[in-house]
């Protein structure tokens, strides 16, 4: 039912609160100054003040990836919606569901180059799953509400909502769409039951099966992940998961098989290339997983389960496409298992796992830890003892720390692991941390981080000390931009342009600076005092960790290379020179 006339702002804020909103991450300016008037007037919405509209934006994401709540994002015109673009992309890449308000100059002032103006809805057309400029206060309600359905169904991803600032300041009445079926966006989330019995059939006739689970088992919720763990128990089948994938099965469970792709585990990278039966389930086929296209799985029947339809086919052809949410088509593809009693072929599928744990007994992450100099596996390893216990998140920045982490910190639930996978922004750990931790208050939430990364977003500390949020910044710095720096000793003849940081700062000094906790390890014996004392301190804690500069992140398949190509480690008899292509040369 409609309401008495309000202005503009007051119906947004009222459309945030019926859409569930509790929090939102934001930057004032001029164009957006009556939408935070609202917001003054209102105690149910708390906002956090971030010191960067991209960190705005990765702040919502983490946020949104730790709750499977819609994230929002309130920042003004012109450079407040650009400075917001890094970061929609960064959740369009990895299907987070993000509402972003933008402000607007005035409608009659849009084209005339006005002061801090900018074609917000064409520059994010490319970088969002939609985006809409409200030129009329009669359109607010719907468009609001509209938003949120679309952010959050079907694949997620990240919706712009512009508003101009006459529109926010003009009286309309509200009517609450929440909840209401949408038009024309009712994208399907129940499979074709022809469609998964091709797949229950295939996977039934399977030697060498495995399960590859992405992200988007992620995005359906807890449910829908413990049903796809209770299916695969069933089955017996190995199970590998990408980078995104991480949690979505436990990490210690003994069918797990740990991630795949460039930095992946050599057991899951060989068992994809050499399986029968790939069953897909929410993972789109992304370079950093196939390698090379024509040499991917070359044996194998693929069967592709995604609620995106354009996802399937799009990289790598498959056998048997199923549309549907994970959850939906998980929960028809056990009940049809079980209702058809199938065993799968024991001698065969032992086998399998034999030929597994044979690839498992080459222990491709092993390294030497032989001296004071600190490994930047060591230090993760240590880091994981010591928190394995407790409720923790990990964000990441992006490079090799990001890469370490992902090898070495093992998650048993999904929601508890947030990097950059698609785009793969540097600066995304400490934001997104910073609404991970607004989200669980009192968990442990940690950064990884690198020191180069770190510093494209350090302001975000500000953030931290004025809403006393306990995020920990546990850096690996070893002074260089370290994946820059391994691709160009592997690919560029050793030549090191432009990778080496000369002049960081001292972290501890600039932890105490912004009014936080400073801590320094320089070596192997004082690691896991200072890992202790990140832990025990109440506050946002910078750990400085000096790592071994020289250190490479392995496995690795070679940019453009197959799966039976990889690269275990500078010792490794089996490595072969790699061409300025990335191909590894025979």
């Amino acid at each position: 039912m409609a309401s008495e006339p309000i202005l503009g702002a007051e119906i947004i804020v009222k459309a945030l609160i019926d859409q569930g909103v509790e929090v939102i991450f934001g930057y004032p300016g001029g164009a957006v100054l009556p939408l935070y008037d609202a917001l003054f007037k209102h105690n149910q919405i708390k906002h956090i003040l971030v010191r960067h509209e991209q960190a705005a934006v990765h702040a919502a994401e983490g946020y949104a990836r730790s709750t499977g709540k819609v994230g929002v994002v309130l920042v003004t015109s012109g450079p407040g919606a650009t400075n917001a673009v890094t970061g929609l992309t960064d959740a369009l890449m990895d299907s987070i569901p993000i509402v972003c308000l933008t402000g607007q100059v005035p409608t009659h002032l849009i084209g005339n180059d006005a002061f801090q103006e900018a074609d917000t809805t064409g520059i994010t057309r490319p970088c969002t799953k939609h985006n809409y400029l409200v030129k009329s206060v009669d359109d607010l309600s719907r468009t609001i509400h509209e938003a949120f359905h679309v952010a959050r169904s079907g694949r997620p991803g990240p919706v712009v909502v512009d508003l101009p600032k006459d529109v926010q300041q003009t009286a309309g009445t509200y009517t609450n769409h929440a909840g209401e079926r949408h038009r024309s966006y009712n994208p399907p989330v129940k499979p074709d039951r022809q469609q998964v019995e091709a797949a229950i059939a295939l996977m039934a006739s399977a030697k060498k099966p495995l399960f590859y689970i992405g992200g988007g088992v992620v995005n359906s919720g807890p449910a829908a992940a413990q049903l796809l763990v209770d299916f695969i128990r069933l089955t017996g089948f190995p199970c590998t998961q990408t980078l995104m994938g991480l949690g979505a099965f436990p990490g210690s469970d003994p069918l797990s098989i740990g991630m795949l792709g460039m930095h992946g585990m050599y057991e899951a990278n060989w068992a994809m290339h050499d399986c029968d039966v790939m069953i897909n389930i929410g993972a789109r086929f992304d370079d950093r997983v196939t390698g090379k296209v024509s040499a991917f799985s070359p044996n194998s029947k693929k069967i592709h389960v995604d609620i995106d339809p354009s996802s399937i086919n799009k990289n790598v052809r498959v056998d048997v496409p199923v549309v549907g949410d994970v959850g939906h088509v998980v929960e028809e593809m056990m009940r049809i298992w079980k209702a058809r009693q199938i065993r799968p072929d024991a001698k065969a599928l032992s086998a399998w796992w034999d030929q597994i744990n044979k690839w498992r007994g080459r222990d491709c992450l092993k390294y030497k830890q032989d001296s004071e100099i600190i490994k930047p596996q060591y230090a993760l390893e240590r880091l994981y003892s010591a928190i394995k216990d407790r409720d923790f998140y990990i964000t990441t920045e992006v490079g090799q720390h990001q890469m370490w982490a992902a090898q070495f910190l093992k998650f048993e639930k999904p929601h508890h692991w947030m990097t950059s996978g698609g785009l793969g922004t540097m600066g995304y750990g400490l934001p997104a941390a910073t609404g991970v931790q607004v989200a669980h208050p009192d968990s442990l939430v940690i950064d990884v981080a690198g020191e180069a990364s770190i510093m494209m977003n350090i302001q975000e500390l500000s953030t931290l000390v004025q809403y006393r949020l306990p995020v920990k910044i546990f850096i690996l710095n070893n002074r260089w931009m370290g994946m820059v720096r391994q691709w160009q000793e592997l690919l560029h003849g050793g030549r090191y342009s432009e990778s080496y940081s000369d002049a960081l700062p001292d972290f501890v000094k600039l932890a105490d600076a912004f009014g936080a906790h400073g801590l320094r390890a320089s070596k192997t014996s004082e690691l896991d005092g200072i890992i202790k004392q990140m832990i025990d301190i109440k506050g946002p804690v910078i750990v400085d960790v000096a790592v071994d500069e020289k250190e490479n992140c392995f496995p690795m398949i070679p940019s453009g290379a197959a799966h039976n190509e990889m690269l275990l480690g500078p010792e490794d008899q089996s490595a072969k020179p790699i061409s300025e292509e990335g191909m590894v040369l025979v």
